[in-house]
Formats: structure tokens, sequence, C-alpha cells
């Protein structure tokens, strides 16, 4: 294997701007033929790129990557804030230049420069980035007496990251407002959610949260059925639990959810973990409209909803790692597309509660083997003036693992 010099540089740099470079950084900039930032980048290291080619970010920021990548073999350095492979352009860069070709020199990060101010211990804050991802992905991390630290998009990040907080139970939470962390201006203030922000806010900024209130997400799956806006048309908390168990979910994997209902199947899966993603198919309009809402409220709002009918509505899906079908099992045409659309190691699960269902698992039972679970629940209910068990529909789960 044939290793490649690096041609391109990113120096990760502060806003003390060239005062907070190392020796390394500044010497990479002087030498560079072209130099690739945000305009706040640019303007903070004026003083060392001189008369030498600037290129200024475009919008979107992911534009910049093949432009990047088409100046080899020039000297050529991209500025980013802080550490750059933290929610940085860093990582992005290394999906298409070869990470051979590419010598860092980071900065501290914001978060790092946050928990020295706070004395807080990194390796046991939550951290997330709201620069172009929705304020809901914070739901999962809102556990009790939590910190986590947050970069914001904008001004008005803090207020409206508060407004949510309290909508959801928190507004006992504090927020700490770093502003310009690292720099000349740097400042803070402090505020309770529920009371919102009265003063200005740096576009540039920074939240700590000591987190409280609640509700909080419980970690295990199996959500009571209060977490969800539902028509009725939802998994059972105790079958939701063991489907989840039986669906076997693990970093990074996709799920189709086919006849959603509420969307609990897809939206419990990506709890298991922030990289996990799933796509819900529904045919009715109202219920996908359901899943949505869903999703942003218990903080998955990347869960992807697609209405229509299966299995025409699963043309184009990229490849699952599993497939959930909780309506539709009785039409084989579904069934075929999921199995053949599943790689080597991937999971189908599906739940019956019709006899015309039942059949077909046993069927797919038959072919192409797995297991077969039958699933009873009884809840205690009022019977009169007393109280009895209830049972729920059975459920018949049909669990095969391709080969």
């Amino acid at each position: 294997m044939v290793s490649r010099v690096p041609w391109l540089t990113i120096v990760g740099i502060g806003e003390d701007g060239v005062e907070g470079l190392t020796a390394a950084g500044r010497a990479a900039l002087t030498q560079a033929q072209i130099v690739a930032g945000g305009e706040r980048h640019l303007n903070l290291a004026a003083s060392l790129i001189g008369e030498t080619e600037a290129y200024t970010w475009p919008s979107p920021i992911t534009d910049a990557v093949p432009i990047i990548a088409s100046w080899h073999p020039r000297r050529a350095v991209v500025l980013a804030s802080g550490d750059p492979f933290c929610f940085g352009m860093g990582s992005l860069l290394a999906k298409q230049i070869p990470i051979g070709e590419i010598r860092t020199i980071p900065a501290p990060s914001a978060f790092s420069l946050a928990a020295s101010r706070l004395g807080w211990a990194l390796q046991e804050v939550a951290t997330i980035s709201f620069c172009g991802r929705p304020l809901e992905a914070i739901r999962p991390l809102l556990q009790p007496k939590s910190r986590i630290l947050a970069l914001s998009a904008d001004a008005g990040t803090p207020s409206a990251l508060a407004a949510l907080l309290t909508r959801w139970g928190f507004g006992d939470t504090t927020i700490r407002v770093l502003e310009q962390i690292g720099g000349p201006q740097e400042d803070s203030f402090s505020f309770k959610a529920s009371r919102g922000i009265h003063d200005a806010v740096s576009a540039l900024n920074l939240m700590a949260l000591d987190v409280a209130g609640g509700p909080a997400l419980p970690l295990s799956p199996g959500l009571d059925e209060d977490w969800f806006e539902t028509d009725g048309q939802i998994t059972k908390r105790e079958v939701r639990a063991l489907t989840i168990a039986s669906l076997a979910p693990r970093r990074g994997e996709l799920l189709w959810d086919i006849g959603a209902g509420s969307g609990s199947i897809g939206i419990e899966w990506m709890l298991r973990h922030p990289a996990n993603r799933s796509i819900a198919i529904e045919a009715r309009a109202d219920r996908a409209a359901r899943i949505t809402r869903n999703a942003q409220n218990l903080g998955v709002p990347a869960l992807i909803v697609r209405q229509g009918q299966a299995p025409d509505a699963l043309d184009g899906f990229p490849v699952p790692d599993a497939v959930f079908i909780g309506g539709g099992a009785a039409n084989p045409a579904i069934t075929e597309l999921c199995w053949s659309a599943l790689k080597s190691g991937g999971r189908l699960v599906v739940n019956a509660v019709t006899l015309e269902t039942e059949r077909a698992v046993l069927d797919l039972h038959a072919r192409w083997g797995g297991r077969l679970t039958r699933i009873g629940i009884e809840r205690l209910e009022p019977l009169g003036t007393m109280q009895g068990f209830a049972p729920a529909r059975t459920v018949l789960q049909y669990r095969a693992v391709k080969p």
C-alpha cells in the first residue's frame, strides 16, 4: 500500500485567534497555497494568511468537501473551530480524503474549554451539537442529575431550548450560557429554563445544562403507551419490549418498520443508540403524521416516515439490518420482498394477531426456519366493584435470522 504525503492540513483555531496557535499551526498557514474556512476563521487568522488565496465556506458546507479534495496536491489549509474532529469539519473531509493525506493540528474543543470553566469531568458529561440538528434530539439525554454540554446553532438556540425543556417538564433545569468561549470577549450567565432569557445572547455560544425535573425517558425498552400519541394502533408495551429484544438492535443499524401505526417500534429501536436509524412505513396519512410527532417528542426526530402501502412503498429503500412487520404479513409479496432485502445476519420479526397472519407465519417458519413464540399478556382491570385480570390479544411472534 503506497502512502501519500499529507498535502492538506486542518488547523483548529479558537476565539483567541493566531495567539493560540501552535508553531506548527502558524507554519502551516504561512506556507499554504490556499486556505479555507468560515468568514470568522479567516478573519481570526488574517495576519498569517496575508495575500494567500482564501476560500470561504459555501452553504451547505458539505458542498466544500469535493472542492477541497480537488486541490490536491497543492499545500492547503482548512481552518476549523477548536478540535476539527469534534462535531467539526475534519470528519466530513476524512470521508472523501484519505486520512494519510491529512495532517491535523487541533485546538481545545469548546466542550473541553467549557468543562475546564465549570470544573466538570468531561467523560461524565453528555455532549450534543444543535448546528444543523433539531433541538428534540436532546430528549434521550435528559436523565436525572445529568449534565449536558450543547453547541448552539445561533443566538436564539438557548431561548428555544429553554422553552422546549419547560414544555417537557424540565423547567427547573439550570442553563449556563458561555459566550465566545476562549476569546477576549468571553462571558457567561445562568438562568432557569422556565424563566427564559431576558438578555441578548452572542451568536457564538455553548450551553451547559444541569438537568432537573422530568419525566426522564426510561433506559429500558417497553415505554408505557402514555408516552405516545396514538389512536389505539400501537404495540403494547410488554409485547414491544419483547419485540425490540427479538429485533436485537446494534449500533448504527437500520430498521424497516412496516405497518408502523404509532411508530413505537421504530422509535424504541432508535432510542437504543443515537446512531440507529429507522424507516416507518404507514399507509394512513393521519397515522404517518402522528408517527412524526411521536418521533419528535421522544427525541428521535431523524426517524424517516414514508406514507404508502407496502410492498410498493418499499421501493428504493436502503438495505435493512432488521425488518419488523406489524401489519401486512399475510401478504406474501411483502414478506418475500423483506426477506430478499435483508443482508446476511439480518433479522425478520413478525407479530401476528389474526388467524390469517398466523397461517402466514407458520408457512414462513416452515420455509425459512426461525423461532415461533406465543405471547400472552394479562393486565389487572376493574371488574364491576372488584378487579380481575383481562387478557390482551394473544400475539404469535415469528423471528428468523437470514443466513
